[in-house]
């Protein structure tokens, strides 16, 4: 949509929603029904939060499964790019439910101003009584430091880069990672060309029609934000499971799994036992750290690193405020980061919105009184 409003409105609004991503649309549906004054600041071009970057070979039925917004069904599985599915339907969501999302604009800080919170994007800034944090991991791809990277002579790339198999045709390929992504990529990738693997811990597998222990993933991240560390993958607690599509890699060997290699050389990486394993690209999928950089002036982080939220409720996937900062909800992180996650923290932070603004208002008539 196009943005007419003032640089700083003169009353400041309910609240300002970082983030256009499922959790930031589902925030701002609930803020919608409660009556809530609210912006939606997203940083991307057009709709479609990180699934607009992904790569092109990745379809519906290739996806985890993406849950409903409310009042509006997820797109079904099928062979149609993901990058392009999700987007139009998240643009279509905007428009029905007329959702107040202004873009470009990429927030730089947060920064709080007595009862008030600022946002600041730039030259410009809204003054809001809280902030709802719907950033998402996309924007903060993590690649480690490892001995002699800045030598490597060949091709280096995140998984957040991937450009498809064919890209990497007649090239040898290190996949660097043990999570769900590396597994995908390996997947496409040894059909067409050779591979290697390679990670920190022995894989943990299961059979694929084994059910998803999404409990104990959730109780797994719910540890530690409750600890106030950042949190992890829960891969060592779901496992990995081959899809059928990933069944021709594993008959090629793509899953032969090595232990983390001890320097990168200019040509390959050299193992532990003093070898080299010549590669001509390294593909790191190393997985994403949450996107709060912007709101460091705020004094969120405990010392361990992490954001602790205020687990006061059974359903810790609703669990999304700040501890150290109630004007301030976090959704999409911690044991809401997933879609299902993403959809339950966004009304849980409408409702949180909605009750601090209430409080507020009743302290300043109480205040007026006295």
């Amino acid at each position: 949509m196009t943005d007419r409003r003032p640089l700083e409105p003169l009353e400041p609004l309910d609240t300002v929603v970082v983030g256009a991503g499922q959790a930031g649309l589902s925030t701002s549906y609930h803020l919608q029904r409660l009556g809530l004054a609210h912006v939606v600041l997203d940083a991307e071009e057009s709709a479609g939060g990180a699934w607009q970057h992904r790569w092109d070979s990745l379809t519906m039925d290739d996806v985890h499964g993406v849950a409903d917004l409310p009042d509006g069904p997820a797109p079904g599985r099928g062979r149609h790019r993901a990058n392009d599915v999700i987007p139009a339907w998240f643009a279509d969501y905007e428009r029905a439910h007329d959702l107040p999302v202004l873009r470009p604009v990429r927030v730089d800080r947060v920064e709080s101003s007595g009862d008030l919170l600022v946002v600041r994007a730039g030259d410009r800034s809204w003054t809001t009584r809280t902030v709802v944090n719907a950033t998402g991991t996309w924007s903060r791809p993590f690649v480690p430091s490892y001995p002699g990277r800045s030598s490597f002579r060949g091709e280096q790339l995140h998984t957040a880069d991937y450009p498809g198999a064919e890209h990497f045709r007649g090239r040898r390929v290190l996949v660097v990672g043990g999570g769900a992504s590396a597994i995908q990529l390996l997947g496409e990738l040894r059909p067409v060309t050779d591979t290697v693997w390679a990670t920190r811990r022995e894989p943990v597998w299961r059979d694929a029609s084994d059910p998803f222990d999404g409990r104990a993933a959730i109780a797994l991240v719910e540890e530690r934000v409750r600890r106030g560390l950042p949190p992890a993958s829960v891969v060592s607690v779901t496992g990995l499971a081959l899809r059928p599509q990933e069944q021709e890699a594993a008959r090629l060997g793509a899953y032969d799994r090595r232990p983390m290699f001890e320097r990168i050389e200019p040509d390959g990486v050299r193992w532990a036992d003093g070898t080299v394993e010549p590669v001509d690209v390294i593909v790191w999928a190393t997985g994403f750290r949450p996107a709060v950089g912007h709101l460091g002036p705020l004094g969120l982080r405990t010392p361990a690193g992490g954001i602790r939220l205020v687990m006061s409720t059974r359903d810790v996937q609703s669990a999304t405020t700040a501890a150290a900062d109630p004007r301030v909800q976090l959704v999409g992180y911690g044991p809401s980061a997933s879609t299902i996650g993403g959809n339950r923290a966004g009304r849980a932070a409408a409702t949180a919105v909605a009750r601090h603004v209430r409080e507020a208002r009743q302290a300043r008539q109480d205040a007026e009184v006295a």
